[in-house]
């Protein structure tokens, strides 16, 4: 059975060299020294290095997505309800990346890594958010709440502009502009779903709720 302590050393090592060198140039060699185990016992828990940035990335941001996706269960809550927490666990999701990147910027990360560790996080994002997402739209149109013919391609294209805003690297805007971007996707949402305004106004949500 894979030893846990093992693999977080391996996500600890490759997380430490990241904060000085960039993605290109660690080796496993260098992961495994880092984590002062042999490179063999590297290859026993991953199949390559990119395998191990996806673990990282999954681990660091972690919280808010298993979050979300248990929202899928909680039927006791209300779709609209659970629409706005994921919203919400995308938002706290962005965040957390960029805090902790710009960290690793101002430590020596090139901007070619962090665009590259950006495309990462946000196929994860994506990825891992559209399953709930999908699935809570789905419950709201089987109860009669939602009108929508395509939840999978509405949860998709929400998701989608959230990452790309809220990471904002690809359209670059103040705070402010990407606020009134969300508030215009969340009317959007709403209207073309048959929501009454205000429904998935996440940005209102109850802290306990978050």
């Amino acid at each position: 059975m894979p030893d846990t302590k093992k693999y977080d050393r391996i996500l600890n090592a490759l997380q430490a060299l990241l904060e000085n060198h960039t993605m290109q140039n660690i080796s496993v060699s260098d992961i495994a020294k880092q984590a002062e185990m042999g490179k063999g016992s590297i290859y026993y828990y991953f199949p390559s290095k990119e395998a191990i940035l996806d673990a990282l990335i999954e681990r660091n941001y972690e919280k808010p997505l298993t979050t979300a996706k248990h929202l899928t269960v909680r039927t006791e809550i209300s779709p609209f309800t659970r629409m706005a927490m994921i919203l919400q666990a995308c938002r706290n999701s962005s965040a957390a990346f960029k805090s902790h990147n710009s960290e690793g910027s101002a430590a020596g990360t090139s901007a070619q890594d962090f665009a590259f560790l950006q495309q990462k996080y946000m196929n994860h994002l994506i990825s891992e958010l559209k399953p709930a997402l999908t699935e809570i739209i789905q419950q709201g149109i089987d109860a009669g709440d939602i009108c929508f013919e395509y939840p999978a391609a509405l949860a998709e294209i929400v998701l989608i502009v959230l990452a790309v805003k809220l990471n904002n690297t690809f359209l670059s805007a103040t705070a402010e502009d990407s606020e009134n971007t969300i508030r215009g996707l969340v009317a959007l949402l709403e209207k073309g779903t048959g929501i009454p305004p205000g429904t998935l106004n996440y940005l209102t949500l109850p802290a306990e709720l978050l």
